[in-house]
C-alpha cells in the first residue's frame, strides 16, 4: 500500500506488518526484531490474513500499541496514523488500542513464543549496525501462560521470587531459573522462549542451562551467584496477577454514544443477553464488557465524522468509567465484526436486515457428499458434526442402581426421560479404530443418577484403555450424529421404566411426537397428551386403550409420512387408523381431552431441527440433513454461513476456584501442549480437549465446560453438547476445525525432562565454564552492579561472532510481578553447546608434530596430553593448515560442529 498522507509501502506476500513511531514518523521494524517493543515508544501493527480458509470472512486487524513509559504526543501519532492506515484500507478493519502488559488476545496470538518488553528507546532512531549480541548481562522476568512475555529487570536477586521464571542472559551462556512454585506447563513454555532467544538473537550458538533445583545445579548456581552476588535472605512471594475470570464477563452493557454539543451523551439501551438489532446502522455504539474490555460498533451508515472520533469516544467512556487506562479497545465495523464481538449477542446473522429471520435461520445448500469424505476432509465432518454415517456398531447402557446395565440390542433406540444412557459407537477412521461414548441425560433424570453416569461412564473408559471420546448430550439437544446412528428408530418415552418392551405403555393415553424425513434424521418422543401438543407441520401418534390413530399435519410431507409409517411400529403393534387433520373422529379428541389451539402455520417445506440453543441446528428441509444414503453418497444439507458464528479456542485454568479463560487467536495444533486444556466453542458444541500431562480429572474439566456455557454473556444454552476429547484420540469433528491435521504429531514428543536434559555434551560444556570462573577466581559483582575484569573475561563471547543486528536500545532497570503454580523439581543440565576449552597443559611451546597426536589412541598420546582435546596441542600454524581455521573460529564454533570435523580429521 502506498498513500499520500505519508504512509510506507507494505509487502503484499507478508501476513505481519510492524511499525515504530520514532521522532513522529512511522519506521518499519524488520522482521527478526518483530517480537520487541521498546517501553518509551509507540508501535502499530497490522495482521492480513494469508491463508485461503482464514481469508473467508475474515478481516484485517490494525493495532496501536502504548509502551507504559511513551509520551502523550507518541501515542496521539499513533492514533493518528492508525486512521490513516484504516481509511487506505478500507473498512474491512478492526481496530484494536493496545496498552504495554495488557494486550488482547487477538495481538499476543501473533507472537506464539512470546514477546519481550525492553527498556528504554531508541535514541538515534532505528538502524542496523555492527553488534557483538554475546556482548551483553540481562535478567528477564518471565511469564505468561498460553501467552508469554518477558521484560529486562534488575541485574539483581531482588528481582526474583519464587511463583516466576528468571533467564539470566550472559551472551554465550543463558540460564533459566525456574522458581520452586512454577509449574510444568509454565517451565516448558519459559524454555521455549529461552531457545527461541537462542536461535534468534546467537544463531543457535549459545548454550542454556536450566536450573530446577538450586541444590543439583551447582556448576549453573555457582555461575549466578558469580553474576548476581550472594544471596541474602528468602525469596519474595509472587504477586498474582489480575486474570479475569469467567465469572466477571457475563455483564455485558450496550450504550449508544454520541456527542451533544461539547458534551459526550453515554444512554445505556440494554444488559445481556443482547439481540442483534439494537444495532442501527445509523449510529455508533459502545459495548462494555465488565470494564475490562470497550467494543466500539460502527453502522455502515453512520457520519466519517463519528468514525474518526471512535478512539477518542471510547477513551473519554473509559474515563467517565473510571475504569484503568490500560483497558483494551476494538473498534469494529458494520459487516467485519470480530469473531469475540459476535459471541456477545444471542444470535447472529450475517447479513443484518436482508431477509433476516428472528430465529437465525440461515440459508441452507444441497451438496452430494461421498460418505468416505467425512474422514478425507474433517473439515466436512466438523460442519455437518458427523464422524461418519452412523454405521458402525452401538452398544447401549441403561442406568439402574446407579449402575450400568446393558440394554437388549432389539430396544436400544427406546430411551425413558426419566433415566440416563451410555452410548458406545466404534468406527473405523483412516485404518483406525476409534470410540464415541455418548452420555445421554433424560431431562426428568435424579441428580443422583446424573452423578452415576459420568461415574460408570470412567469405569467404561478405563476398560479401553482411556481411547473413548466423552460426549454429553441433553435430551432434545442431541447432535445429527446421534439421530444418526439409531437409523430412525430413536424413541423417547415419558417416565423411567424398564426396558421389556411389554412395560413402556402403560397408560391409558399416550401422544407422541414424530420428526424426519429419512432414517438419519428421524426422532420420537413422547409429549402431554393433550390437543395443545399438535402442530400441522409434523405427524402425531395417539395410543389409546384398543385404539392407535396416526394423525397427518397438513404441512407434512411425503417423506416425513412414509418414515412415520415405518417407526410407529417401534411404539405399538396394534392396527393404526390413518387421521388427516381436519378429518379426525370424535373419539380422537376426546381421548386428548378436548379440542385446544394449537400451531397451524405451516412451514415451508421445513421441519424443525433438533436443539433449543438460538443457533442449534436452524431448520431442515423435507431432504433432511440427510437423504437416504447409497453405496457410495448421501445428500447433506450445509449451513453457507455457519450461523454467523466462528470456532474460538481457549487456555483453560482455575483461579480461586474459578474458570479463567486465555484465547488463542488464529490458532492451529500448534497451540495444543500436552499439558494444557483447551476449550473449543464451535457455538454448537463445545469441545475440551485434555492434553495427556494435564493433571486435571475429567469431572473438574466438563465443569469448566458447564461454566463457560453458564456464564456466556450470549445466554447460552445449557443443554449444548460438551465433548471431551483426549490427546491422541481426536475425532474428525474436532480435527475439522484446525487449518491442518497431523494425526502423528505427538508420536515422538518430548516431554520438558527430555528437552531440559539437552543434546550430548551439555553437562561437560557447563562444567569448562565453571573452571574458567574458577582458574580466573572470579570476583563477585560489588554493589554498583558491574562485573570485575576476572568475570567480564570469563563470561565474554567470542570476538568473531558479531553480526547484523537490530540494536535493541540502551539497557536499564525495571520491576515486575507474576503468576504462581504447582511445584516440581528436577536436575540441571543444558542445550546446545559453544564453548573454548579449559586450557590443557601444552607439553611444548612450539607444540606437538600431528603425528603424535592424529589417529592415536589414548594411551599411545604423549604424556600430558588430554584425550578430549588432542588438537588443541597442535601448533598453530598446523593447526591452521590440518583445520582451515585459526583454534579461535574452530573454538568459536557449536559444539557438535568441533566434534563432527575431530572425527573426520582424526582428532577424536
Amino acid at each position: 500500500m502506498d498513500t499520500n498522507k505519508g504512509l510506507p509501502a507494505m509487502e503484499s506476500h507478508r501476513d505481519l506488518h510492524i511499525w515504530i513511531i520514532e521522532n513522529l514518523k512511522m519506521v518499519p521494524v524488520p522482521r527478526r526484531a518483530y517480537r520487541n517493543f521498546f517501553e518509551e515508544h509507540c508501535y502499530i501493527v497490522l495482521h492480513v490474513p494469508q491463508s485461503l480458509k482464514a481469508t473467508q470472512g475474515a478481516s484485517k486487524d490494525l493495532h496501536y500499541w502504548v509502551g507504559k513509559e511513551a509520551s502523550r504526543d507518541a501515542e496521539d501519532a499513533a492514533g493518528s496514523f492508525v486512521q490513516h492506515l484504516q481509511e487506505a484500507l478500507g473498512g474491512a478493519t478492526v481496530q484494536h488500542r493496545e496498552a504495554q502488559g495488557h494486550e488482547s488476545a487477538c495481538f499476543l496470538s501473533y507472537f506464539r513464543r512470546g514477546i519481550i518488553y525492553r527498556k528504554g528507546g531508541l535514541a538515534s532512531g532505528l538502524s542496523h549496525v555492527e553488534t557483538n549480541m554475546y556482548n551483553i548481562q540481562r535478567l528477564l522476568h518471565i511469564r505468561g501462560r498460553k501467552h508469554v512475555s518477558a521484560a529486562e529487570v534488575e541485574l539483581s536477586w531482588n528481582s526474583f521470587n519464587k511463583g516466576d521464571i528468571f533467564l539470566l542472559d550472559l551472551g554465550r551462556m543463558m540460564i533459566q531459573w525456574n522458581g520452586p512454585k512454577t509449574s510444568i506447563a509454565e517451565k516448558a513454555r519459559g524454555l521455549a522462549l529461552t531457545r527461541s532467544l537462542q536461535d534468534q538473537e546467537r544463531g543457535g550458538r549459545a548454550q542454556i542451562g536450566v536450573v530446577d533445583d538450586e541444590a543439583k545445579a551447582t556448576d549453573l548456581m555457582q555461575i549466578m551467584e558469580a553474576v548476581l552476588g550472594c544471596r541474602v535472605g528468602n525469596l519474595h512471594a509472587t504477586t498474582p496477577t489480575k486474570s479475569i475470570n469467567q465469572l466477571q464477563k457475563p455483564s455485558v452493557r450496550l450504550y449508544h454514544v454520541y456527542e451533544k454539543g461539547k458534551d459526550l451523551v453515554v444512554q445505556e439501551l440494554a444488559t445481556c443477553p443482547l439481540t442483534q438489532d439494537l444495532l442501527q446502522k445509523e449510529d455508533c455504539y459502545i459495548l462494555d464488557q465488565g470494564g475490562f474490555k470497550i467494543y466500539v460498533w460502527q453502522g455502515c451508515m453512520s457520519s466519517l465524522q463519528e468514525k474518526k472520533a471512535s478512539f477518542r469516544r471510547a477513551l473519554g467512556f473509559i474515563q467517565a468509567k473510571g475504569y484503568p487506562s490500560y483497558t483494551n479497545v476494538e473498534v469494529v465495523n458494520d459487516g467485519t465484526e470480530s469473531a469475540a464481538f459476535k459471541q456477545l449477542f444471542q444470535s447472529w446473522s450475517g447479513e443484518q436486515g436482508k431477509n433476516k429471520n428472528p430465529r437465525g435461520i440461515g440459508k441452507l445448500l444441497q451438496v452430494k457428499l461421498d460418505v468416505g469424505k467425512l474422514h478425507s476432509q474433517p473439515e466436512l465432518a466438523a460442519q455437518l458434526r458427523m464422524v461418519d454415517d452412523g454405521s458402525g456398531e452401538v452398544e447401549v447402557w441403561c442406568i439402574q442402581d446407579l449402575r450400568r446395565q446393558p440394554v437388549d440390542p432389539k430396544h436400544c433406540g427406546q430411551l425413558c426421560a426419566g433415566s440416563c444412557y451410555l452410548v458406545l459407537y466404534t468406527y473405523w477412521n483412516m485404518g483406525h479404530i476409534q470410540y464415541l461414548l455418548y452420555l445421554w441425560q433424560g431431562l426428568q433424570a435424579s441428580a443422583q443418577e446424573i452423578k452415576a453416569l459420568s461415574s460408570n461412564a470412567e469405569e467404561l473408559d478405563l476398560l479401553y484403555h482411556g481411547a473413548l471420546v466423552h460426549e454429553h448430550v441433553t435430551m432434545g439437544s442431541e447432535p445429527p450424529h446421534f439421530l444418526a446412528i439409531f437409523q430412525g428408530q430413536l424413541v423417547v418415552f415419558q417416565g423411567s421404566t424398564a426396558h421389556s418392551g411389554k412395560e413402556q405403555l402403560t397408560s391409558a393415553t399416550r401422544l407422541f411426537h414424530m420428526r424426519g424425513t429419512d432414517n438419519h434424521n428421524t426422532w420420537t418422543e413422547e409429549v402431554p397428551a393433550r390437543a395443545s401438543s399438535l402442530n400441522s407441520s409434523d405427524i402425531f401418534l395417539l395410543v389409546t386403550t384398543g385404539f392407535c390413530y396416526l394423525w397427518f399435519g397438513k404441512g407434512c410431507s411425503g417423506d416425513q409420512r412414509e418414515m412415520a409409517r415405518t417407526v410407529v411400529t417401534v411404539i405399538s403393534k396394534e392396527n393404526k387408523e390413518i387421521v388427516l387433520e381436519g378429518q379426525e373422529p370424535p373419539h380422537f379428541w376426546e381421548a386428548l381431552g378436548g379440542r385446544a389451539p394449537y400451531p397451524s402455520n405451516k412451514r415451508k417445506g421445513c421441519v424443525p431441527a433438533r436443539g433449543r440453543g438460538p443457533c442449534a441446528e436452524g431448520w431442515l428441509s423435507p431432504a433432511g440433513l440427510f437423504a437416504p444414503l447409497t453405496a457410495c453418497a448421501m445428500l447433506a444439507r450445509l449451513p453457507v454461513d455457519m450461523s454467523g458464528f466462528q470456532p474460538r479456542l481457549f487456555e483453560c485454568s482455575s483461579q480461586t476456584g474459578h474458570l479463567v479463560l486465555t484465547e488463542v487467536v488464529f490458532f492451529s495444533q500448534e497451540d495444543l501442549d500436552k499439558y494444557d486444556v483447551m476449550l473449543l466453542d464451535t457455538w454448537q458444541e463445545i469441545f475440551l480437549w485434555l492434553g495427556e500431562a494435564a493433571s486435571q480429572q475429567k469431572q473438574e474439566v466438563v465443569a469448566w465446560g458447564q461454566e463457560y456455557l453458564r456464564t456466556h454473556p450470549a445466554g447460552r444454552s445449557l443443554a449444548t453438547p460438551i465433548v471431551l476429547v483426549k490427546q491422541g484420540h481426536e475425532p474428525p469433528t474436532f480435527t475439522g476445525w484446525f487449518l491442518t491435521w497431523d494425526p502423528y504429531k505427538w508420536t515422538n514428543n518430548q516431554s520438558y525432562e527430555e528437552v531440559v536434559e539437552g543434546s550430548l555434551g551439555a553437562v561437560s560444556a557447563i562444567s569448562e565454564i565453571t573452571a574458567e570462573i574458577n582458574n580466573f577466581q572470579m570476583s563477585r559483582w560489588p554493589v554498583s552492579g558491574r562485573a570485575g575484569p576476572l568475570a567480564q573475561q570469563a563470561l565474554k563471547g567470542s570476538e568473531d561472532s558479531s553480526e547484523n543486528e537490530l540494536a535493541l536500545g540502551p539497557k536499564a532497570d525495571c520491576g515486575g510481578a507474576s503468576t504462581s503454580r504447582s511445584t516440581s523439581t528436577s536436575t540441571s543440565t543444558s542445550t546446545s553447546t559453544s564453548s573454548y576449552p579449559s586450557s590443557p597443559r601444552c607439553v611444548s611451546n612450539g607444540g606437538l608434530p600431528r603425528e603424535q597426536l592424529m589417529h592415536q589412541a589414548a594411551e599411545d598420546l604423549p604424556e600430558g596430553v588430554d584425550p578430549a582435546h588432542k588438537e588443541f596441542y597442535l601448533s598453530d600454524s598446523d593447526f591452521q593448515d590440518i583445520f582451515g581455521k585459526s583454534k579461535e573460529e574452530f573454538y568459536s564454533m557449536a559444539k557438535w560442529r568441533q566434534q563432527q570435523q575431530k572425527k573426520q580429521l582424526g582428532f577424536f
